[in-house]
């Protein structure tokens, strides 16, 4: 098949850009944006003899348009309906349905223990969608709604099953993307209530894609250990995360404490810090809340601020 000519769509003067400078432009992994035009045929880039992708100003517009349904909580099957509606039509209420059957069917793989179909939907729900999205819509609910039953009738099995795929398949980012950039070292830390590192592990992936080196550490450090870690690592940052409440003392004496002793910020997400926010919000350490996507993208101006950026 003879490739497409660029003048069939766009004046020859028009800038054309790689998928690469897409996108860094859009914030979309090129991953995502093959996946969203083989699947759904939401975006149409030209190509140039060798095959190789090339997108006008008019597809980097759509793709924010994409972005921004996606964000409104329209899943992706649903987004093709409503990007050449005019821009000024009123948001839909977002069809729950498709968000709803993806987290019972996520849900019911992992307590089925069907590793081959959990590693499919992993890589289906990243490929699909940008990771802030995949995490707030899919993998953090799930994550929610097994604790809780988890915390009436604890799996051990489940748990500890789920723990080692994410582990594996986060531990497996970390390590090549830690090689690709030279990004802050935030070093990641379970708080000592939590059962297991479920939250440290999104809040890994989650910090990794927005260029952030991560060393992850899945039990709890003693808080009395962190400067020298903060020292031998080269950290610029400390985080802690917990899908639990975590003690009094622990949260009104010695973490305070730990973070007046440090010289890099130190930082809480996860469920703990919309447990907790009543009672760090005012002291030194710095309470990123627990939506993971905008926990992370709290980080730029705290160290920023800390002089570190």
């Amino acid at each position: 098949m003879a490739p497409m000519s660029l003048k069939a769509t766009h004046p020859p003067d028009t800038p054309l850009y790689p998928i690469r400078e897409v996108s860094r432009l859009t914030g979309v992994n090129s991953v995502t944006l093959r996946a969203w035009e083989r699947r759904y045929g939401l975006i149409r880039p030209q190509r140039t003899p060798k095959g190789h992708r090339l997108y006008a100003q008019d597809d980097i517009t759509r793709i924010e348009r994409i972005l921004q349904w996606l964000n409104r909580g329209v899943p992706v099957s649903q987004v093709a309906d409503l990007l050449d509606q005019p821009e000024t039509i009123e948001t839909p209420t977002p069809d729950a349905g498709d968000w709803a059957s993806q987290r019972l069917q996520l849900q019911a793989i992992i307590e089925a223990l069907d590793l081959a179909k959990l590693e499919a939907f992993y890589h289906q729900s990243l490929a699909l969608y940008p990771l802030s999205v995949a995490i707030n819509e899919l993998w953090q609910p799930v994550i929610l709604t097994l604790e809780a039953k988890w915390a009436v009738q604890a799996d051990q099995l489940v748990r500890r099953t789920l723990e080692a795929f994410l582990r594996s398949q986060v531990g497996i980012r970390l390590h090549y993307a830690n090689q690709a950039t030279r990004g802050p070292l935030i070093l990641l830390n379970a708080m000592p209530d939590d059962p297991g590192p479920l939250w440290v592990l999104m809040s890994a992936l989650m910090a990794s894609e927005q260029g952030y080196r991560v060393q992850m550490l899945d039990h709890s450090l003693p808080l009395e250990d962190l400067p020298q870690a903060v020292a031998r690592l080269h950290s610029s940052m400390v985080l802690l995360s917990s899908g639990q409440r975590e003690s009094d003392s622990y949260i009104n004496q010695a973490l305070p404490k730990a973070a007046e002793a440090l010289n890099v910020p130190i930082g809480v997400c996860g469920e703990v810090a919309r447990l907790r926010e009543n009672d760090l919000r005012d002291g030194p350490v710095h309470m990123l809340g627990d939506d993971l996507p905008q926990a992370i993208a709290r980080l730029r101006p705290l160290l920023r601020e800390s002089g570190v950026l």
